[in-house]
């Protein structure tokens, strides 16, 4: 009788931690996602130019790097449950933050915090689950269910975002994470067992603040490169710096007695592939779908509602293919299954700019079967990727190879965000040039393509800066251009780094045997959320 109680209470603990690493995840995913939706009406809104727009997104993404490592040491010495509500808690209070916020600087700042809440409440889920679902099957459906919820906010995060900001307001997108952030955190609080590891390392600090120092640096110099000057002083004192804080933290890493990242990983042809495979799905698919609203929205000239249902395209088919990615991956081994899935999302890429600037008058009809196919070529490539770094590891190093991928995603991703943001803007000031007279001044033409890509294209803000009223199709052919030069840039990243994530793989044969061999269940059922990235 005894046994059955125990059993029960132990059953029933488990259902409400996993209910509120599921709702955690939930809430992390859809501050990815549901985010860009809304950035025209945050342009709108709080005045903001295009870089502070790049940079709502790009600083929770930095900031989620700066901690993905330090966290699972803190919770090992301190405890995971402990950890995992205090950040769950901050997150909210972030949001809260972010829904108050009445100017972009203050958004920015928010973000910030919300991002290193937010990279700590999702290594803490991983613990969790790990440490609360020890049973082979009961971890194996923990982590599935976990992944497809993540999936759900990931994939109906443009419509959900959109929804809320048209019936709500904007900052109900953030406040919702207040209120769900209390209720996950007494959830946590009640169901999650807490955890400590006796034998926690050091942390690592000179690893963490020299690596988060050359991506801030560098996403800085890429994002506000145009003002500053590239080769401005200035430009290159903060370019000087990440090249010697990237150079730091490769020496940190070789002489500390516990480095965060053991490169010698690297060596291993299908982890390295496998990792290629991640950066490009951040190289393209999801850095873009930070501007696709910014596109539906100028360029198209539709609203929230409407933008958020045609991003649907982009995102709904990465919840539907991945089975087929397993399969494809267990049957032709990772060698194939990657480069494979690389390859269709930059198909999809270059049929998107066949759809925007091929043809006389672009419509969400006219870009749907690109990203269609960009959204099946992230399928395929998601689940893949997690599977193939988890077996070609030991697993006793599987955490340590866990860390390296994901924070190669958040980097990649911030870096092109930037890099993206950089090339609409100039693409859009090429096709102003052309366009308006020669004695428009260099400087004002940069700030109106900022004005532009940031969703400003109406004749008022051109007689503001001085210049007569361009024509309205001016407009309009600066912005299809500027986004067709993205659109061109993530499909042959993409497709370059799908040539050699293939060509480091190297033999058919250990590829398939990677596939195959040495992955716990459970480790391919998470794949589906880890992988989103």
């Amino acid at each position: 009788m005894t046994i059955s109680a125990t059993a029960r209470d132990t059953t029933s603990r488990n259902a409400i931690a996993l209910a509120a690493v599921c709702l955690s995840s939930m809430m992390f995913g859809l501050e990815i996602s549901s985010v860009p939706a809304i950035l025209p009406t945050l342009e709108k809104v709080l005045h903001a130019d295009f870089q502070q727009l790049q940079w709502i997104m790009n600083a929770y993404t930095i900031a989620v790097t700066t901690v993905l490592m330090a966290t699972g040491t803190l919770a090992d010495r301190y405890g995971r449950k402990r950890i995992y509500v205090a950040s769950i808690l901050v997150f909210g209070f972030a949001s809260l933050l972010c829904g108050l916020a009445e100017d972009a600087l203050l958004l920015i700042l928010s973000r910030t915090l919300q991002g290193l809440s937010g990279g700590a409440m999702l290594i803490c889920q991983v613990a969790v689950l790990s440490h609360q679902f020890r049973d082979g099957p009961q971890r194996a459906r923990a982590f599935s269910l976990w992944g497809i919820i993540f999936g759900i906010g990931l994939g109906f995060g443009p419509i959900i975002g959109a929804a809320i900001a048209a019936t709500l307001g904007w900052p109900w997108v953030f406040l919702v994470h207040a209120v769900l952030s209390v209720v996950t955190a007494a959830l946590a609080a009640a169901g999650v067992r807490e955890s400590r590891d006796p034998e926690a390392q050091s942390l690592d600090l000179a690893g963490i603040v020299t690596l988060s120092l050359a991506v801030f640096c560098l996403a800085y110099y890429i994002t506000q490169g145009p003002d500053l000057g590239f080769g401005s002083p200035a430009g290159l004192a903060i370019l000087g710096v990440a090249i010697l804080s990237f150079a730091a933290f490769l020496l940190a890493e070789k002489f500390s007695r516990r480095p965060m990242f053991d490169f010698s990983v690297l060596r291993i042809r299908a982890f390295s592939g496998a990792l290629l495979g991640s950066m490009g799905m951040n190289f393209s698919f999801w850095s873009f779908m930070i501007y696709l609203p910014i596109y539906f929205s100028s360029a198209l000239g539709y609203d929230d509602i409407q933008a958020g249902l045609a991003l649907l395209a982009y995102t709904l088919p990465t919840l539907v293919v991945p089975p087929f990615g397993e399969k494809l991956l267990l049957r032709r081994g990772a060698r194939v299954a990657i480069p494979a899935g690389l390859f269709t999302i930059g198909l999809g890429f270059f049929t998107m700019w066949i759809g925007s600037n091929l043809v006389t008058h672009p419509s969400w009809l006219t870009l749907l079967p690109g990203c269609l196919l960009a959204g099946i070529g992230l399928g395929l490539t998601n689940t893949t990727v997690t599977n193939t770094t988890t077996a070609a590891v030991s697993s006793t190093r599987a955490g340590m190879a866990s860390g390296i991928d994901m924070s190669a995603r958040m980097i990649s991703l911030a870096l092109n965000i930037a890099i993206m943001g950089f090339i609409l803007i100039e693409g859009i000031a090429a096709a102003l040039r052309a366009a308006l007279p020669a004695t428009v001044d260099p400087a004002r033409l940069q700030v109106m393509a900022q004005k532009i890509a940031g969703g400003s294209v109406d004749a008022m803000s051109f007689a503001e800066l001085g210049l007569l009223a361009a024509p309205g199709a001016a407009v309009h052919g600066a912005l299809i251009q500027g986004f067709g030069f993205v659109m061109l840039y993530g499909g042959i990243a993409v497709s370059l780094l799908a040539l050699a994530s293939f060509l480091v793989f190297g033999p058919a044969r250990a590829s398939r045997r990677v596939a195959g061999e040495g992955v716990h269940p459970a480790d391919r059922a998470s794949a589906t959320m880890a992988d989103d990235f």
